[in-house]
């Protein structure tokens, strides 16, 4: 790949990004540093609900505030505000009431948290945890962490950190547990097997990797494990150029469930030279659409995108409008369909608000919220494919590419 290309198309895709931005900010807003993006205002209880009362009146995306009177929270909770518990309780009410999944409050240490995933560091051991059934499951171990040089494996179940019993806690709670200053030790207590297992292991600084990429013979492999990362668009051109050698290729977003919009249009903009990528619809009606830069650099291969059931928000956008350019095909189940865009909001005290403030629809004009994308091919990953280890969507788009490749 032209080194001069990849910087010259870089500084246009980064223009078009700013100029975003002057409109919109987007579903984790894009953020540098997050000194930039902390309020650190100190304010009363009572003064930061009154002014998180404000912001939602002023921003959320459905003027009739899912059909209320939106004035009714001010008043209902005027002069009864004294701490700082009083004041996520009574603004956690108001966003329920609307009845909208992806707008919620964050204190410091959650607001704290979302920016240090958005700058792709965090100081840990370097495992994804889940709930399920109540109790906290790791889901996987990053590679070259400590947690795997610890033998800590997926499907382990975290029971005790430090001496703390952590049944009950939340997903924030168990983070803010297992997390801590560097070269630091933590004591976690795992269940494998009916088995008891105690890991002393050393905190580090876990730079996460959002793209990895391979090479099977013919056809290059590209996996976006996230779109949250500031470092993503670097790490993507970085997998072409290690697949720019192949007659074909397979970009993998199963289980990516979103991150920067800005990474999504730059990725799109890659296999779509000219024409609208995305457009984001406001409250008050206004259509603004996000054309590609006509740059001179593009991507044109044989493409097949992985999705399924767990592909969401920025996953669907750019499935969503290489599928409508027809520059890819989709294999795979129904994405998730969240086709709606938030943004980050910093409030006093350090904390912050995500809200959503407008929705997204696809270059043909598809509003894909609850409804997902439709794969252009469908097969689903089954219990067989588990039981013998095998992937039957890879190995479809892997035919379907071949077949693509004898055929040119």
């Amino acid at each position: 790949m032209n080194r001069l290309k990849i910087i010259i198309f870089s500084c246009f895709v980064a223009l078009l990004l700013v100029l975003n931005n002057l409109m919109f900010t987007h579903e984790h807003a894009e953020i540098t540093d997050v000194e930039d993006m902390v309020n650190h205002d100190i304010v009363s209880p009572q003064k930061l609900v009154d002014e998180t009362f404000e912001i939602i009146h002023d921003n959320y995306y459905d003027r009739s505030m899912n059909h209320q009177n939106w004035n009714r929270w001010k008043y209902r909770y005027h002069n009864k505000i004294k701490t700082a518990e009083d004041a996520r309780v009574a603004i956690d009410t108001m966003l329920a009431s609307l009845n909208d999944p992806y707008s919620r409050f964050m204190s410091k240490e959650e607001y704290l948290d979302q920016n240090t995933s958005i700058k792709s560091k965090i100081t840990g051991i370097g495992v994804n945890i889940t709930s399920e059934s109540g109790k906290v499951k790791i889901v996987n171990v990053v590679e070259n962490t400590p947690a795997q040089f610890s033998n800590v494996l997926p499907d382990d179940i975290i029971i005790n950190i430090d001496g703390k019993d952590v049944n009950g806690l939340s997903i924030a709670e168990v983070a803010d547990l297992v997390k801590g200053p560097e070269n630091t030790f933590v004591q976690i207590t795992l269940l494998r097997n009916n088995d008891k297992i105690v890991k002393n292991i050393m905190r580090k600084e876990i730079k996460v990797k959002t793209v990895k990429s391979s090479v099977d013979k013919n056809i290059g492999y590209i996996q976006i494990k996230t779109f949250i990362g500031s470092t993503t668009p670097n790490e993507f051109l970085e997998a072409l150029e290690k697949t720019k050698e192949t007659k074909a290729l397979i970009i993998d977003l199963r289980g990516n469930t979103g991150g920067l919009l800005p990474n999504a249009v730059f990725i799109a903009n890659l296999f779509i030279p000219k024409g609208n990528i995305v457009s984001i619809v406001g409250r008050n009606g206004y259509k603004y659409s996000i054309d590609a830069q006509n740059t001179e650099f593009s991507v044109n291969k044989p493409l097949v995108v992985l999705v399924d059931g767990t592909s969401a928000s920025a996953s669907e956008i750019l499935s969503g409008a290489l599928k409508d350019y027809h520059k890819a095909i989709l294999v795979g189940s129904r994405t998730f369909g969240k086709g709606m865009v938030q943004k980050i909001i910093p409030m006093p005290n350090e904390t912050g608000i995500n809200l959503t403030i407008a929705k997204y629809l696809t270059p043909n004009g598809h509003d894909i919220n609850n409804k997902g994308i439709e794969p252009d091919v469908n097969v689903e990953f089954s219990i067989k494919d588990i039981n013998n280890k095998t992937d039957s969507q890879m190995n479809t788009a892997k035919q379907i590419l071949n077949k693509m490749i004898a055929s040119n």
